[in-house]
Protein backbone atom coordinates (compact mmCIF):
# COMPACT_ATOMS: atom_id res chain seq x y z
CA UNK A 1 0.00 0.00 0.00
CA UNK A 2 1.21 3.49 -0.84
CA UNK A 3 2.65 5.59 1.99
CA UNK A 4 0.12 8.35 1.28
CA UNK A 5 -2.80 5.94 1.73
CA UNK A 6 -1.39 4.75 5.07
CA UNK A 7 -1.01 8.37 6.18
CA UNK A 8 -4.65 9.07 5.25
CA UNK A 9 -5.81 6.08 7.28
CA UNK A 10 -3.88 7.34 10.32
CA UNK A 11 -5.34 10.82 9.85
CA UNK A 12 -8.90 9.45 10.05
CA UNK A 13 -8.30 7.04 12.93
CA UNK A 14 -9.43 8.39 16.34
CA UNK A 15 -6.32 7.05 18.05
CA UNK A 16 -3.77 8.68 15.73
CA UNK A 17 -5.65 11.67 14.30
CA UNK A 18 -4.24 14.05 16.95
CA UNK A 19 -0.60 13.34 16.10
CA UNK A 20 1.39 16.03 14.35
CA UNK A 21 2.07 15.53 10.66
CA UNK A 22 5.78 14.56 10.94
CA UNK A 23 4.89 11.90 13.54
CA UNK A 24 2.13 10.47 11.32
CA UNK A 25 4.47 10.30 8.35
CA UNK A 26 7.11 8.53 10.44
CA UNK A 27 4.48 6.15 11.79
CA UNK A 28 3.29 5.38 8.25
CA UNK A 29 6.81 4.17 7.47
CA UNK A 30 6.57 1.68 10.36
CA UNK A 31 3.31 0.15 9.11
CA UNK A 32 3.68 -3.15 7.24
CA UNK A 33 0.92 -3.95 4.69
CA UNK A 34 -0.30 -7.51 4.15
CA UNK A 35 -3.37 -9.43 2.98
CA UNK A 36 -5.44 -11.92 4.97
CA UNK A 37 -7.74 -14.33 3.07
CA UNK A 38 -11.29 -14.81 4.32
CA UNK A 39 -11.54 -17.46 7.03
CA UNK A 40 -7.89 -17.14 8.13
CA UNK A 41 -7.08 -16.12 11.72
CA UNK A 42 -5.22 -12.87 12.33
CA UNK A 43 -4.30 -14.12 15.79
CA UNK A 44 -5.69 -16.60 18.31
CA UNK A 45 -6.49 -16.39 22.01
CA UNK A 46 -3.41 -17.17 24.07
CA UNK A 47 -0.91 -16.09 21.44
CA UNK A 48 1.64 -13.34 22.28
CA UNK A 49 0.37 -9.79 21.85
CA UNK A 50 3.09 -8.55 19.53
CA UNK A 51 1.36 -5.98 17.28
CA UNK A 52 -1.73 -3.90 16.57
CA UNK A 53 -3.45 -3.85 13.19
CA UNK A 54 -5.30 -1.27 11.12
CA UNK A 55 -7.96 -2.66 8.76
CA UNK A 56 -7.73 -1.02 5.35
CA UNK A 57 -10.47 -3.04 3.65
CA UNK A 58 -12.48 -6.15 4.34
CA UNK A 59 -13.99 -7.35 7.61
CA UNK A 60 -12.65 -8.98 10.78
CA UNK A 61 -14.52 -10.85 13.47
CA UNK A 62 -13.62 -10.97 17.16
CA UNK A 63 -14.50 -14.37 18.62
CA UNK A 64 -15.00 -15.55 22.18
CA UNK A 65 -14.35 -19.25 21.77
CA UNK A 66 -14.36 -21.11 18.45
CA UNK A 67 -17.60 -19.75 16.97
CA UNK A 68 -19.17 -16.99 19.13
CA UNK A 69 -18.83 -13.70 17.24
CA UNK A 70 -18.77 -10.82 19.77
CA UNK A 71 -17.65 -7.91 17.58
CA UNK A 72 -17.16 -7.08 13.94
CA UNK A 73 -14.28 -4.84 12.82
CA UNK A 74 -14.85 -2.70 9.73
CA UNK A 75 -12.51 -0.79 7.41
CA UNK A 76 -10.70 2.09 9.12
CA UNK A 77 -10.81 0.45 12.56
CA UNK A 78 -7.98 -1.10 14.56
CA UNK A 79 -7.62 -4.24 16.61
CA UNK A 80 -5.06 -5.62 19.05
CA UNK A 81 -3.93 -2.41 20.76
CA UNK A 82 -5.69 -3.19 24.06
CA UNK A 83 -3.82 -6.48 24.38
CA UNK A 84 -0.52 -4.66 23.89
CA UNK A 85 -1.23 -2.62 27.01
CA UNK A 86 -3.10 -5.19 29.07
CA UNK A 87 -0.76 -8.14 29.00
CA UNK A 88 1.46 -10.44 27.03
CA UNK A 89 -1.24 -12.65 25.49
CA UNK A 90 -4.31 -12.21 23.30
CA UNK A 91 -7.62 -12.64 25.10
CA UNK A 92 -9.72 -13.44 22.03
CA UNK A 93 -9.38 -14.79 18.53
CA UNK A 94 -9.65 -12.48 15.53
CA UNK A 95 -10.39 -13.96 12.11
CA UNK A 96 -10.98 -12.48 8.64
CA UNK A 97 -14.65 -12.74 7.73
CA UNK A 98 -13.71 -12.03 4.12
CA UNK A 99 -10.56 -11.14 2.18
CA UNK A 100 -8.97 -8.22 4.03
CA UNK A 101 -6.06 -5.80 3.66
CA UNK A 102 -4.30 -4.70 6.86
CA UNK A 103 -1.42 -2.63 8.21
CA UNK A 104 0.68 -4.06 11.04
CA UNK A 105 2.41 -1.96 13.71
CA UNK A 106 4.82 -4.00 15.82
CA UNK A 107 4.94 -3.75 19.63
CA UNK A 108 8.35 -2.04 19.66
CA UNK A 109 7.20 0.74 17.32
CA UNK A 110 3.95 1.18 19.29
CA UNK A 111 5.73 1.41 22.65
CA UNK A 112 8.22 3.93 21.21
CA UNK A 113 5.27 6.00 20.00
CA UNK A 114 3.70 5.93 23.49
CA UNK A 115 6.93 7.11 25.07
CA UNK A 116 6.99 10.11 22.74
CA UNK A 117 3.23 10.77 23.04
CA UNK A 118 1.92 9.55 26.42
CA UNK A 119 -1.42 11.29 25.70
CA UNK A 120 -2.17 8.39 23.36
CA UNK A 121 -2.99 6.31 26.44
CA UNK A 122 -5.95 8.59 27.18
CA UNK A 123 -7.11 8.43 23.56
CA UNK A 124 -6.83 4.66 23.62
CA UNK A 125 -9.00 4.49 26.75
CA UNK A 126 -11.59 6.79 25.18
CA UNK A 127 -11.59 4.78 21.95
CA UNK A 128 -12.14 1.55 23.90
CA UNK A 129 -15.08 3.05 25.81
CA UNK A 130 -16.57 4.47 22.58
CA UNK A 131 -16.64 1.01 21.06
CA UNK A 132 -18.85 -0.15 23.92
CA UNK A 133 -21.37 2.63 23.36
CA UNK A 134 -24.31 2.29 20.94
CA UNK A 135 -23.82 4.00 17.61
CA UNK A 136 -26.25 6.76 16.70
CA UNK A 137 -26.07 6.78 12.93
CA UNK A 138 -26.97 3.62 11.03
CA UNK A 139 -24.14 4.05 8.53
CA UNK A 140 -21.55 4.21 11.32
CA UNK A 141 -22.43 0.85 12.89
CA UNK A 142 -19.45 -1.53 12.90
CA UNK A 143 -20.09 -4.37 10.53
CA UNK A 144 -22.63 -2.51 8.38
CA UNK A 145 -22.44 -4.39 5.05
CA UNK A 146 -20.54 -2.64 2.28
CA UNK A 147 -19.79 -5.38 -0.25
CA UNK A 148 -22.16 -7.89 -1.81
CA UNK A 149 -21.62 -10.92 -4.01
CA UNK A 150 -24.45 -11.60 -6.47
CA UNK A 151 -24.21 -15.31 -7.33
CA UNK A 152 -26.70 -16.76 -9.85
CA UNK A 153 -27.67 -20.40 -9.70
CA UNK A 154 -27.34 -20.65 -13.49
CA UNK A 155 -26.61 -18.38 -16.48
CA UNK A 156 -30.32 -17.88 -17.22
CA UNK A 157 -30.74 -15.80 -14.04
CA UNK A 158 -30.74 -12.08 -15.01
CA UNK A 159 -27.83 -11.40 -12.67
CA UNK A 160 -26.61 -8.21 -14.36
CA UNK A 161 -30.09 -6.69 -14.31
CA UNK A 162 -30.45 -7.56 -10.63
CA UNK A 163 -27.03 -6.05 -9.84
CA UNK A 164 -27.86 -2.79 -11.60
CA UNK A 165 -31.26 -2.58 -9.90
CA UNK A 166 -29.65 -3.25 -6.52
CA UNK A 167 -27.00 -0.57 -7.10
CA UNK A 168 -29.67 1.99 -7.95
CA UNK A 169 -31.73 1.00 -4.92
CA UNK A 170 -28.68 1.45 -2.65
CA UNK A 171 -27.99 5.00 -3.87
CA UNK A 172 -30.08 6.69 -1.12
CA UNK A 173 -27.59 5.25 1.39
CA UNK A 174 -24.37 5.90 -0.53
CA UNK A 175 -22.64 5.56 -3.87
CA UNK A 176 -22.49 2.11 -5.47
CA UNK A 177 -20.26 0.29 -7.92
CA UNK A 178 -20.81 -2.97 -9.81
CA UNK A 179 -17.66 -4.98 -10.57
CA UNK A 180 -17.74 -7.94 -12.96
CA UNK A 181 -15.20 -10.51 -14.14
CA UNK A 182 -14.04 -8.41 -17.08
CA UNK A 183 -13.12 -5.50 -14.82
CA UNK A 184 -11.62 -7.53 -11.99
CA UNK A 185 -9.84 -10.39 -13.76
CA UNK A 186 -6.13 -10.44 -12.90
CA UNK A 187 -6.33 -7.58 -10.41
CA UNK A 188 -4.52 -7.64 -7.11
CA UNK A 189 -5.95 -7.14 -3.64
CA UNK A 190 -4.80 -3.51 -3.54
CA UNK A 191 -6.88 -2.69 -6.65
CA UNK A 192 -10.03 -4.03 -5.00
CA UNK A 193 -9.24 -2.19 -1.76
CA UNK A 194 -8.96 1.08 -3.69
CA UNK A 195 -12.33 0.53 -5.40
CA UNK A 196 -14.01 -0.24 -2.08
CA UNK A 197 -12.52 2.93 -0.57
CA UNK A 198 -13.93 5.09 -3.37
CA UNK A 199 -17.62 4.19 -2.89
CA UNK A 200 -20.01 3.20 -0.12
CA UNK A 201 -21.13 -0.11 -1.66
CA UNK A 202 -19.53 -2.56 -4.08
CA UNK A 203 -21.53 -5.31 -5.78
CA UNK A 204 -19.36 -8.16 -7.05
CA UNK A 205 -21.23 -9.63 -9.98
CA UNK A 206 -20.69 -13.26 -10.94
CA UNK A 207 -22.40 -14.35 -14.16
CA UNK A 208 -21.41 -18.00 -13.90
CA UNK A 209 -18.71 -18.09 -16.57
CA UNK A 210 -15.46 -17.79 -14.59
CA UNK A 211 -14.79 -20.02 -11.56
CA UNK A 212 -11.80 -17.97 -10.41
CA UNK A 213 -13.86 -14.79 -10.45
CA UNK A 214 -16.67 -16.49 -8.55
CA UNK A 215 -14.22 -17.43 -5.80
CA UNK A 216 -13.01 -13.83 -5.72
CA UNK A 217 -16.62 -12.65 -5.30
CA UNK A 218 -17.14 -15.11 -2.46
CA UNK A 219 -14.02 -13.91 -0.66
CA UNK A 220 -14.65 -10.17 -1.09
CA UNK A 221 -18.28 -10.00 0.07
CA UNK A 222 -19.72 -9.01 3.43
CA UNK A 223 -23.09 -10.40 2.28
CA UNK A 224 -23.75 -13.30 -0.10
CA UNK A 225 -26.69 -12.93 -2.51
CA UNK A 226 -27.44 -16.22 -4.26
CA UNK A 227 -30.08 -15.65 -6.95
CA UNK A 228 -32.37 -18.13 -8.69
CA UNK A 229 -35.38 -18.29 -10.95
CA UNK A 230 -38.08 -19.44 -8.57
CA UNK A 231 -39.90 -21.53 -11.18
CA UNK A 232 -36.82 -23.59 -12.09
CA UNK A 233 -35.88 -26.89 -10.47
CA UNK A 234 -33.90 -26.28 -7.28
CA UNK A 235 -30.22 -27.16 -7.39
CA UNK A 236 -27.51 -27.30 -4.72
CA UNK A 237 -25.03 -24.51 -4.05
CA UNK A 238 -21.96 -26.42 -2.83
CA UNK A 239 -19.65 -23.39 -2.73
CA UNK A 240 -22.04 -21.51 -0.42
CA UNK A 241 -22.32 -24.48 1.92
CA UNK A 242 -18.59 -24.52 2.69
CA UNK A 243 -18.06 -23.47 6.35
CA UNK A 244 -15.25 -21.05 5.49
CA UNK A 245 -17.52 -19.28 3.03
CA UNK A 246 -20.83 -19.17 4.89
CA UNK A 247 -19.66 -18.71 8.47
CA UNK A 248 -20.76 -15.40 10.05
CA UNK A 249 -21.73 -13.84 6.74
CA UNK A 250 -25.40 -13.20 6.01
CA UNK A 251 -26.90 -15.11 3.09
CA UNK A 252 -29.93 -13.62 1.33
CA UNK A 253 -31.54 -15.79 -1.33
CA UNK A 254 -33.12 -13.76 -4.17
CA UNK A 255 -35.99 -15.64 -5.80
CA UNK A 256 -36.93 -14.10 -9.16
CA UNK A 257 -40.53 -14.74 -10.24
CA UNK A 258 -41.60 -14.51 -13.89
CA UNK A 259 -44.98 -12.96 -13.05
CA UNK A 260 -46.07 -10.34 -10.55
CA UNK A 261 -46.97 -12.88 -7.86
CA UNK A 262 -45.02 -15.35 -5.75
CA UNK A 263 -45.25 -18.89 -7.11
CA UNK A 264 -46.51 -21.02 -4.21
CA UNK A 265 -44.27 -23.84 -3.04
CA UNK A 266 -41.07 -22.68 -4.73
CA UNK A 267 -39.47 -21.14 -1.66
CA UNK A 268 -39.31 -24.35 0.37
CA UNK A 269 -37.67 -26.17 -2.56
CA UNK A 270 -34.91 -23.61 -2.93
CA UNK A 271 -34.39 -23.11 0.79
CA UNK A 272 -33.95 -26.87 1.10
CA UNK A 273 -30.65 -26.55 -0.79
CA UNK A 274 -29.09 -24.58 2.07
CA UNK A 275 -28.24 -25.31 5.68
CA UNK A 276 -27.85 -22.83 8.49
CA UNK A 277 -29.15 -19.28 8.66
CA UNK A 278 -30.66 -17.95 5.43
CA UNK A 279 -33.05 -15.13 4.58
CA UNK A 280 -34.97 -15.07 1.32
CA UNK A 281 -36.58 -12.31 -0.73
CA UNK A 282 -39.16 -12.50 -3.50
CA UNK A 283 -38.46 -10.34 -6.55
CA UNK A 284 -41.58 -10.05 -8.67
CA UNK A 285 -41.01 -6.57 -10.08
CA UNK A 286 -38.24 -3.99 -10.23
CA UNK A 287 -39.73 -2.08 -7.27
CA UNK A 288 -39.07 -5.06 -5.01
CA UNK A 289 -35.34 -4.38 -5.21
CA UNK A 290 -35.79 -1.26 -3.06
CA UNK A 291 -36.98 -3.50 -0.23
CA UNK A 292 -34.16 -5.98 -0.86
CA UNK A 293 -31.59 -3.17 -0.81
CA UNK A 294 -32.82 -1.93 2.56
CA UNK A 295 -32.82 -5.38 4.11
CA UNK A 296 -29.41 -6.55 2.87
CA UNK A 297 -27.67 -3.25 3.69
CA UNK A 298 -28.99 -2.94 7.25
CA UNK A 299 -31.59 -0.22 6.56
CA UNK A 300 -34.73 -2.36 6.79
CA UNK A 301 -37.99 -1.19 8.36
CA UNK A 302 -39.82 -3.71 10.55
CA UNK A 303 -43.39 -3.82 11.87
CA UNK A 304 -44.26 -5.66 15.12
CA UNK A 305 -47.86 -6.14 16.31
CA UNK A 306 -48.79 -7.20 19.84
CA UNK A 307 -51.51 -9.55 21.04
CA UNK A 308 -54.53 -8.39 22.99
CA UNK A 309 -57.70 -10.17 21.89
CA UNK A 310 -60.39 -7.90 20.42
CA UNK A 311 -58.27 -4.90 21.32
CA UNK A 312 -55.81 -6.06 18.70
CA UNK A 313 -58.21 -4.86 16.00
CA UNK A 314 -56.81 -1.42 16.83
CA UNK A 315 -53.87 -2.50 14.66
CA UNK A 316 -56.12 -2.09 11.61
CA UNK A 317 -56.69 1.57 12.39
CA UNK A 318 -53.01 2.14 13.07
CA UNK A 319 -52.06 0.50 9.79
CA UNK A 320 -54.47 2.75 7.91
CA UNK A 321 -52.88 5.86 9.44
CA UNK A 322 -49.38 4.61 8.67
CA UNK A 323 -50.35 3.85 5.06
CA UNK A 324 -51.92 7.30 4.62
CA UNK A 325 -48.65 8.83 5.85
CA UNK A 326 -46.70 6.82 3.27
CA UNK A 327 -44.94 4.43 5.64
CA UNK A 328 -43.98 1.04 4.22
CA UNK A 329 -42.46 -1.96 5.92
CA UNK A 330 -39.95 -4.56 4.80
CA UNK A 331 -40.69 -7.28 7.37
CA UNK A 332 -43.56 -8.10 9.73
CA UNK A 333 -43.88 -10.06 12.98
CA UNK A 334 -46.29 -10.47 15.85
CA UNK A 335 -48.01 -12.55 18.48
CA UNK A 336 -51.59 -13.79 18.80
CA UNK A 337 -54.08 -11.38 17.18
CA UNK A 338 -51.08 -9.23 16.20
CA UNK A 339 -49.70 -12.16 14.21
CA UNK A 340 -53.02 -12.63 12.41
CA UNK A 341 -53.33 -8.95 11.47
CA UNK A 342 -49.64 -8.84 10.51
CA UNK A 343 -50.02 -11.83 8.21
CA UNK A 344 -52.43 -9.81 6.06
CA UNK A 345 -49.84 -7.04 5.81
CA UNK A 346 -47.13 -9.52 4.82
CA UNK A 347 -49.50 -10.98 2.21
CA UNK A 348 -49.79 -7.54 0.61
CA UNK A 349 -53.55 -7.20 1.10
CA UNK A 350 -55.04 -3.72 0.93
CA UNK A 351 -56.14 -2.35 4.29
CA UNK A 352 -59.84 -2.08 3.28
CA UNK A 353 -59.90 -5.68 2.08
CA UNK A 354 -58.07 -6.95 5.15
CA UNK A 355 -60.31 -5.03 7.56
CA UNK A 356 -63.42 -6.50 5.96
CA UNK A 357 -61.96 -10.02 6.25
CA UNK A 358 -61.03 -9.53 9.90
CA UNK A 359 -64.42 -8.17 10.88
CA UNK A 360 -66.15 -11.00 9.07
CA UNK A 361 -63.92 -13.60 10.73
CA UNK A 362 -63.96 -12.34 14.32
CA UNK A 363 -67.44 -10.87 14.54
CA UNK A 364 -69.64 -12.86 12.20
CA UNK A 365 -67.53 -16.02 12.35
CA UNK A 366 -68.01 -16.38 16.13
CA UNK A 367 -64.65 -18.12 16.50
CA UNK A 368 -65.13 -19.02 20.17
CA UNK A 369 -68.69 -20.33 19.98
CA UNK A 370 -68.05 -24.06 19.40
CA UNK A 371 -68.23 -24.93 23.10
CA UNK A 372 -67.42 -28.45 24.24
CA UNK A 373 -66.74 -30.43 27.40
CA UNK A 374 -63.65 -28.73 28.92
CA UNK A 375 -61.37 -31.77 28.72
CA UNK A 376 -58.67 -29.85 26.80
CA UNK A 377 -60.25 -26.41 26.39
CA UNK A 378 -63.60 -24.69 26.54
CA UNK A 379 -63.96 -24.74 22.74
CA UNK A 380 -63.17 -27.33 20.11
CA UNK A 381 -61.15 -24.84 18.06
CA UNK A 382 -62.88 -26.04 14.88
CA UNK A 383 -64.32 -22.62 14.00
CA UNK A 384 -61.03 -20.83 14.57
CA UNK A 385 -59.10 -23.41 12.56
CA UNK A 386 -61.59 -23.40 9.69
CA UNK A 387 -61.66 -19.60 9.53
CA UNK A 388 -57.88 -19.32 9.38
CA UNK A 389 -57.66 -22.03 6.70
CA UNK A 390 -60.38 -20.35 4.63
CA UNK A 391 -58.70 -16.96 4.98
CA UNK A 392 -55.11 -17.92 4.18
CA UNK A 393 -55.62 -21.06 2.13
CA UNK A 394 -52.49 -22.95 1.13
CA UNK A 395 -50.12 -20.03 1.81
CA UNK A 396 -46.87 -20.99 3.46
CA UNK A 397 -45.07 -18.42 5.62
CA UNK A 398 -42.06 -18.51 3.31
CA UNK A 399 -44.24 -17.72 0.28
CA UNK A 400 -45.48 -14.41 1.69
CA UNK A 401 -44.22 -11.39 -0.30
CA UNK A 402 -42.73 -9.85 2.87
CA UNK A 403 -40.59 -11.70 5.43
CA UNK A 404 -42.87 -12.72 8.30
CA UNK A 405 -42.65 -14.47 11.66
CA UNK A 406 -45.06 -15.15 14.48
CA UNK A 407 -44.42 -16.26 18.03
CA UNK A 408 -46.01 -19.24 19.76
CA UNK A 409 -45.28 -20.80 23.14
CA UNK A 410 -44.08 -24.38 23.26
CA UNK A 411 -45.24 -26.25 26.36
CA UNK A 412 -42.86 -29.07 25.45
CA UNK A 413 -39.83 -27.40 26.99
CA UNK A 414 -38.69 -24.97 24.29
CA UNK A 415 -40.62 -21.94 25.54
CA UNK A 416 -40.60 -19.26 22.85
CA UNK A 417 -41.11 -20.74 19.38
CA UNK A 418 -40.52 -18.34 16.47
CA UNK A 419 -42.31 -19.69 13.40
CA UNK A 420 -40.98 -18.71 9.97
CA UNK A 421 -41.85 -21.70 7.79
CA UNK A 422 -44.73 -24.02 7.08
CA UNK A 423 -48.49 -23.50 6.58
CA UNK A 424 -49.45 -19.97 7.59
CA UNK A 425 -52.85 -20.92 9.01
CA UNK A 426 -51.30 -23.45 11.39
CA UNK A 427 -48.69 -21.01 12.67
CA UNK A 428 -51.36 -18.37 13.31
CA UNK A 429 -53.62 -20.90 14.98
CA UNK A 430 -50.79 -21.83 17.36
CA UNK A 431 -49.82 -18.21 18.03
CA UNK A 432 -53.40 -17.36 19.08
CA UNK A 433 -54.28 -20.53 21.06
CA UNK A 434 -55.30 -18.98 24.39
CA UNK A 435 -54.71 -21.72 27.00
CA UNK A 436 -57.97 -23.12 28.31
CA UNK A 437 -60.04 -21.30 25.68
CA UNK A 438 -58.68 -22.78 22.45
CA UNK A 439 -57.06 -26.22 22.34
CA UNK A 440 -53.30 -26.19 21.69
CA UNK A 441 -51.84 -27.01 18.29
CA UNK A 442 -50.04 -30.37 18.35
CA UNK A 443 -47.34 -30.56 15.70
CA UNK A 444 -43.99 -32.29 15.40
CA UNK A 445 -44.25 -33.65 18.91
CA UNK A 446 -44.72 -30.18 20.40
CA UNK A 447 -47.66 -28.62 22.20
CA UNK A 448 -48.03 -25.02 20.98
CA UNK A 449 -50.16 -22.27 22.55
CA UNK A 450 -50.54 -18.48 22.49
CA UNK A 451 -47.30 -16.56 21.90
CA UNK A 452 -48.39 -13.83 24.32
CA UNK A 453 -47.39 -16.09 27.22
CA UNK A 454 -43.70 -15.64 26.46
CA UNK A 455 -43.47 -12.63 24.13
CA UNK A 456 -46.45 -10.45 23.44
CA UNK A 457 -44.41 -7.77 21.61
CA UNK A 458 -41.53 -9.55 19.83
CA UNK A 459 -39.44 -6.50 18.94
CA UNK A 460 -36.40 -8.43 20.17
CA UNK A 461 -36.93 -11.06 17.47
CA UNK A 462 -37.20 -8.35 14.81
CA UNK A 463 -34.09 -6.56 16.11
CA UNK A 464 -32.12 -9.82 16.03
CA UNK A 465 -33.00 -10.08 12.33
CA UNK A 466 -31.01 -6.87 11.77
CA UNK A 467 -33.87 -4.43 11.10
CA UNK A 468 -32.58 -0.90 11.58
CA UNK A 469 -35.93 0.72 12.40
CA UNK A 470 -38.85 -0.94 14.18
CA UNK A 471 -42.41 0.33 14.40
CA UNK A 472 -44.28 -1.44 17.21
CA UNK A 473 -48.03 -1.35 17.88
CA UNK A 474 -48.67 -2.34 21.48
CA UNK A 475 -51.88 -2.85 23.45
CA UNK A 476 -51.51 -0.91 26.69
CA UNK A 477 -55.09 -0.88 27.91
CA UNK A 478 -55.77 -1.55 31.58
CA UNK A 479 -56.49 -5.27 31.44
CA UNK A 480 -56.69 -5.92 35.17
CA UNK A 481 -59.84 -7.83 36.10
CA UNK A 482 -61.95 -6.35 38.91
CA UNK A 483 -64.56 -7.93 41.18
CA UNK A 484 -67.37 -6.31 43.17
CA UNK A 485 -67.67 -9.13 45.71
CA UNK A 486 -65.41 -10.73 48.33
CA UNK A 487 -65.32 -14.52 48.23
CA UNK A 488 -62.95 -17.46 48.11
CA UNK A 489 -65.31 -19.91 46.40
CA UNK A 490 -68.14 -19.69 43.94
CA UNK A 491 -71.57 -19.88 45.64
CA UNK A 492 -74.22 -22.40 44.52
CA UNK A 493 -76.08 -21.71 41.30
CA UNK A 494 -79.36 -20.88 43.07
CA UNK A 495 -77.58 -18.19 45.09
CA UNK A 496 -75.79 -16.75 42.04
CA UNK A 497 -79.19 -16.08 40.49
CA UNK A 498 -80.09 -13.67 43.33
CA UNK A 499 -76.69 -12.01 43.88
CA UNK A 500 -75.76 -8.91 41.91
CA UNK A 501 -72.03 -8.79 42.53
CA UNK A 502 -69.75 -8.50 39.50
CA UNK A 503 -67.50 -11.51 38.99
CA UNK A 504 -64.96 -12.14 36.19
CA UNK A 505 -66.13 -14.75 33.71
CA UNK A 506 -64.27 -17.98 33.02
CA UNK A 507 -63.12 -17.00 29.53
CA UNK A 508 -62.02 -13.51 30.64
CA UNK A 509 -60.03 -15.01 33.51
CA UNK A 510 -58.25 -17.46 31.22
CA UNK A 511 -57.45 -14.77 28.65
CA UNK A 512 -56.13 -12.40 31.32
CA UNK A 513 -54.03 -15.13 32.93
CA UNK A 514 -52.45 -15.86 29.58
CA UNK A 515 -51.51 -12.20 29.10
CA UNK A 516 -49.88 -11.51 32.48
CA UNK A 517 -46.38 -12.65 31.61
CA UNK A 518 -46.56 -11.21 28.11
CA UNK A 519 -47.55 -7.79 29.46
CA UNK A 520 -44.65 -7.76 31.92
CA UNK A 521 -42.11 -8.78 29.29
CA UNK A 522 -43.39 -6.17 26.83
CA UNK A 523 -42.25 -3.39 29.20
CA UNK A 524 -38.65 -4.24 28.32
CA UNK A 525 -39.29 -4.83 24.64
CA UNK A 526 -41.03 -1.51 24.05
CA UNK A 527 -37.66 0.18 24.45
CA UNK A 528 -36.42 -1.59 21.32
CA UNK A 529 -39.02 0.16 19.15
CA UNK A 530 -38.00 3.31 17.30
CA UNK A 531 -41.67 4.21 16.78
CA UNK A 532 -44.16 3.00 19.39
CA UNK A 533 -47.95 3.31 19.10
CA UNK A 534 -49.98 2.59 22.25
CA UNK A 535 -53.68 3.37 21.72
CA UNK A 536 -55.96 3.83 24.72
CA UNK A 537 -58.34 0.84 24.76
CA UNK A 538 -59.77 0.76 28.26
CA UNK A 539 -63.25 1.02 26.72
CA UNK A 540 -62.82 -2.20 24.70
CA UNK A 541 -62.97 -5.60 26.37
CA UNK A 542 -60.50 -8.34 25.55
CA UNK A 543 -63.27 -10.41 23.93
CA UNK A 544 -65.62 -7.58 22.89
CA UNK A 545 -65.42 -8.21 19.15
CA UNK A 546 -68.63 -6.23 18.68
CA UNK A 547 -66.65 -3.10 19.63
CA UNK A 548 -64.41 -3.46 16.58
CA UNK A 549 -65.22 0.03 15.28
CA UNK A 550 -64.15 1.65 18.55
CA UNK A 551 -60.93 -0.37 18.62
CA UNK A 552 -60.04 0.52 15.02
CA UNK A 553 -60.81 4.20 15.59
CA UNK A 554 -58.66 4.25 18.74
CA UNK A 555 -55.74 2.76 16.83
CA UNK A 556 -56.16 5.28 14.01
CA UNK A 557 -56.33 8.31 16.34
CA UNK A 558 -53.34 7.24 18.42
CA UNK A 559 -51.21 6.70 15.32
CA UNK A 560 -52.16 10.02 13.72
CA UNK A 561 -51.28 11.83 16.97
CA UNK A 562 -47.98 10.00 17.24
CA UNK A 563 -47.03 10.79 13.62
CA UNK A 564 -47.94 14.46 14.06
CA UNK A 565 -45.76 14.63 17.16
CA UNK A 566 -42.98 12.86 15.27
CA UNK A 567 -43.17 15.38 12.42
CA UNK A 568 -43.18 18.22 14.93
CA UNK A 569 -39.99 16.97 16.56
CA UNK A 570 -38.31 16.57 13.16
CA UNK A 571 -39.33 20.09 12.19
CA UNK A 572 -37.82 21.54 15.36
CA UNK A 573 -34.56 19.64 14.78
CA UNK A 574 -34.31 20.96 11.21
CA UNK A 575 -34.95 24.55 12.32
CA UNK A 576 -32.24 24.27 14.98
CA UNK A 577 -29.77 23.07 12.37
Amino acid sequence: MARAAAHLLLLNHPLFAGLDEPTRHALADDLVPFGLPGGRPLFKAGEPADALYLLVSGSLGVFDGPTRLVQQIGAGMSVGETSLLGGDARHRTVRALRDSELLRLDRAAFEALLRRHPDLLLRLARDTVARLQPRVREDDRPGTPRTFALLPAEPSVPARTLAIQLARALEPYGSSLVLDAQQGRGRGAEWFAEREAQVRFVIYLDEGRDDAWRQRCLRQADVLLPAARASEAARPWPDLAHPAVARHRPRHLLLVHPGHQVALGCTARWRGQFSGALMHHHVCRAADMARVARLVSGHGRGLVLAGGGARGLAHLGALRALAEAGHQFDAVGGSSIGAIVGAGVAAGWAIDEWQARCVNAFLRGRLLSDWTLPIVALTRGARATRTLRDTFGALAIEDLPLPFFCVATSLSGAGQCVQRHGPLWRALRASSAIPGVLPPVLHGGEVLVDGALVNNLPTDVMAADGLAHITALDIRAEITLRAAVDEAMTPPLWRLAFQRGRRPGLVSSLVRAGMVSGEAAALERRALAHRLVTPSLDHVGVLDWKDWRRAIEAGYRATVEMLEKERGVSGVERSEE
